[in-house]
């Protein structure tokens, strides 16, 4: 089957992956180059860069429903293929292909539509997720559903791990879904819009801690946030951290005291249990061991500071 995919990061690179071992992909789309990290370097989409090194042709269109006449009038195509695409896809390209447009969304529809499914389901404390295979249409995520698989959410797991997780299980499900559409096998299955939850992208809101919830609550907001790192502030300067430890024990602080202060780490109270830092990135700083920070003027400003918000 021929085949026009859309898909940006890491997660749409494992279905692509899947793709070409079966059909040929004609052409790739994918969001537009931007700048990234402190230096602010052009880098290119993760799915370009494997698009690339195929030899598939790629376009990045800055609004793909004003620029979708290209991909109609240039190309041959049976059916096609969404991952974490980013962008609104109009009707009309949608409805081009012979086999309509399918995408593969990482939750378990109808909960979890929208931008930011695996992060928002560690952050809000769920137990499982999963990959939904559905048919694309005018809604965000709202089309027929033709596949779907769970997949549990461990304690230990980050964005960053469940985003490889869920793009192998999309991988894994994504051609045995159009070979069935190929043949006629599908059994398309309406979402109950009762049950529809939405994941919006993350804002800088989302990334400042708040220590009046429960421990494992702060954690699976760390966890969920991965490499954009959690932020709080100490005497009105900001850090950041990227990974924390949970202790159950009970306690009579406040939310968001220091209650202990080592040479290798520091617990901060909870509304129930404790998190422990090990490691921090001072504003404009590397991150480091709390070890290092301490070395310095950190068990000071601990000690001192006392609440963190």
């Amino acid at each position: 089957m021929k085949i026009v995919f859309l898909g940006t990061p890491e997660f749409g690179v494992d279905i692509l992956n899947a793709l070409i071992l079966k059909h040929e992909v004609v052409l790739v789309v994918t969001q537009q180059d931007k700048l990234v990290g402190r230096k602010q370097v052009i880098t290119a989409p993760p799915v370009k860069v494997r698009a690339q090194e195929l030899g598939i042709e790629v376009f990045q269109p800055a609004s793909i429903r004003k620029e979708y006449e290209y991909i109609i009038n240039n190309f041959e195509y049976d059916l096609i293929v969404s991952a974490a695409y980013g962008q609104i896809v109009g009707m009309k390209l949608l409805n081009s292909p012979k086999y309509r447009s399918i995408n593969v969304h990482a939750s378990l529809l109808p909960k979890g539509r929208g931008g930011a499914p695996i992060q928002r389901a560690i952050m809000n404390g769920d137990k499982e997720t999963g990959i939904s295979i559905m048919y694309m249409e005018k809604g965000m995520d709202t089309g027929d559903v033709l596949a779907q698989e769970k997949m549990e959410i461990l304690d230990t797991d980050t964005k960053e791990s469940l985003f490889k997780k869920l793009g192998a299980l999309g991988a894994k499900m994504i051609n045995d879904t159009i070979d069935k559409i190929e043949k006629g096998d599908i059994n398309p299955i309406k979402q109950d819009e009762n049950l529809a939850t939405y994941t919006y992208a993350l804002t800088k809101e989302d990334e400042i801690l708040d220590f009046n919830k429960e421990a494992r609550l702060v954690s699976c907001q760390v966890r969920g946030l991965g490499d954009i790192g959690a932020t709080f502030k100490i005497d009105d300067v900001s850090y950041k951290i990227y990974s924390v430890e949970v202790i159950n024990k009970e306690h009579n602080n406040k939310a968001g005291e220091i209650i202990d202060v080592t040479k290798k780490y520091f617990d901060v109270a909870c509304k129930q249990n404790i998190i422990r830092i090990s490691e921090i990135k001072p504003e404009g700083k590397n991150l480091m061991k709390v070890s290092d920070f301490i070395n310095g003027k950190g068990r000071n400003i601990l000690i001192k500071s006392k609440i963190i918000g």
